[in-house]
């Protein structure tokens, strides 16, 4: 039995002074931090889910209440020009509620204001969460001398839980926009302030009336200040490094390869370098397994409705153009869930064409793919209560396999045979997204619409010994998908690559709602 006596690994961990005095791993983010607090001003930095970023505005919270202690033998700590006196810190998190009505947030901003004014008093005019705001801010500065810091984590929840509700999208814009309205008509008064979340939202007040935010989500010198560098993975987890490879019976080189094809490959600028999702990776080293542990500790539900709201082709996440303007603009009227899908970190920057300014996204790791592909099956085809899916799968991956072409067959029609009438929006698409979530599932190499010089192949499946030619028809025949294969020599890129090339011809039925005829060339 292998007992893991590693380092303490900070699951769970978002509150800096403990981290520190209770002996965690810390990997030191100061350097970036004292670039933002040297220059001041307002910052808006926009992260996953779990990335650190609830651990940085604890970091600069202890930083500005002058907690020095907490900093040894940190970056930071060396640098003469820090002012370690201690500032007023009005700290909001928003992540702390539930958001289903404008009056919970609400009740959220009012909790957070009676607290301060508890320290810093307040006004008979302080009518509005803006003015009393505004006034804690300014006695909070006239009671200590010094300017006030403002740390607002996860700004976004209430706008994101409403992803698909405009009416309490705008209810909650209306009432954010006066609380953050202080943050420029108190700036006298403020030294330095920073705003949190997952996703940035093209019509919030907070971005439109703010004209001096500066939104560091997409700036390479800020792209590592949450999440872990290659090279710091390297150097601050030497010893897990080494107990993870022998616990899984690996190299050090090949442990490090799966860490990096697992849970690295996150890129928020388009020249920046990777980073490795924290929060997974110091699971695997807490737990010395390779895991799915961040797609598993939130499901993104919302993700996948907006998918099927709007009709998307699943295979287009896998490399997706987009512009720059489009990738940062999020509001509950858009029709491209793109954005929202990338800001939630499950898509990533693959690549940039400068002179287009177009963005190439895709799955960032393993991790991600497996987890985002495996939820999705569920919401596209809902199984009957006493279907055993992971069997059916089991064995619908030996005929694959086996060149059991009328079995898989007979298996598909079975995993159609109780699909609901209200999922299906678009039918030819909706056949399509399933069968291209069953195929990643298998682990195969799979292309929906592959593209040929005489035309786009439905799908193509490969495995060591076969490779499947598909075509769909709705409402057609199976021998016009068969012919269409030949006539447009869709097999003829798959001669040379060693597998025995099976063509199949499908039709679908709209009244059935399921396959109705197969042909096998």
């Amino acid at each position: 039995m292998i007992i893991n006596s590693m380092r303490k690994m900070p699951i769970g961990i978002q509150d800096f002074e403990k981290l520190r005095t209770e002996g965690y791993v810390y990997v030191d983010k100061t350097e970036r931090i004292y670039d933002m607090v040297r220059q001041g001003g307002y910052y808006f930095l926009s992260r996953p889910r779990r990335f650190g970023k609830s651990l940085l505005i604890s970091t600069l919270e202890a930083l500005f209440l002058g907690k020095r202690d907490v900093f040894k033998g940190l970056v930071i700590d060396t640098k003469p020009d820090i002012d370690w006196a201690a500032h007023p810190v009005l700290r909001l998190d928003l992540n702390a509620e539930n958001y289903n009505s404008n009056e919970s947030l609400e009740a959220q901003l009012n909790s957070f204001l009676t607290k301060a004014e508890a320290i810093y008093g307040r006004e008979d005019t302080d009518t509005t969460f803006g003015l009393r705001f505004s006034g804690i801010i300014k006695r909070a500065y006239e009671k200590t001398g010094r300017r006030v810091v403002i740390l607002v984590d996860e700004y976004d929840k209430p706008m994101l839980q409403a992803i698909d509700n405009p009416d309490l999208q705008e209810a909650y814009r209306s009432t954010l926009k006066g609380f953050y309205g202080a943050l420029k008509s108190m700036d006298a008064y403020i030294r330095f302030a920073i705003l949190t979340g997952v996703t940035k939202f093209s019509k919030v007040s907070v971005f439109s009336d703010l004209n001096n935010l500066n939104d560091i989500s997409m700036d390479a010198v800020y792209a590592d200040i949450c999440g872990i560098t290659e090279a710091e993975l390297l150097s601050d987890f030497k010893p897990e490094i080494s107990s993870l490879a022998s616990a899984n019976r690996m190299t050090e080189d090949e442990c490090i390869s799966t860490l990096r094809i697992r849970y690295d490959g996150y890129h928020f600028e388009e020249n920046a370098i990777g980073v490795y999702n924290p929060f997974s990776v110091i699971n695997t080293f807490s737990k010395m397994k390779f895991g799915s542990f961040w797609f598993e500790t939130g499901t993104p539900t919302y993700l996948v409705n907006l998918l099927l709201k709007h009709s998307y082709r699943l295979e287009d996440l896998s490399h997706i153009s987009i512009k720059g303007d489009v990738l940062n603009s999020i509001d509950s009227e858009s029709k491209n869930p793109i954005p929202v899908i990338y800001q939630s970190g499950y898509l990533t920057i693959k690549g940039y064409d400068e002179e287009f300014r177009t963005y190439t996204l895709g799955f960032p790791n393993l991790e991600v793919e497996e987890g985002f592909v495996g939820f999705l099956m569920p919401f596209y085809l809902e199984p009957r209560e006493n279907r055993r899916m992971p069997f059916a799968v089991d064995n619908f991956v030996r005929d694959v396999r086996a060149g059991n072409t009328d079995q898989f067959v007979k298996r598909l029609k079975t995993l159609f045979a109780d699909t609901p009438y209200e999922l299906i929006r678009n039918l030819e698409n909706h056949y399509q997204n399933v069968l291209w979530i069953l195929f990643k599932l298998m682990g195969f190499y799979t292309e929906a619409e592959y593209h040929t010089s005489n035309g786009r192949i439905d799908l193509v499946v490969k495995t060591p010994k076969f490779c499947y030619v598909m075509e769909f028809k709705l409402d057609g025949t199976a021998q016009e998908a068969l012919d269409q294969i030949s006539d447009r020599n869709y097999t003829l890129p798959f001669t040379l690559d060693g597998q025995q090339v099976v063509r199949l011809g499908i039709n679908f039925s709209p009244e059935t709602r399921n396959i109705d005829e197969v042909l096998v060339g």
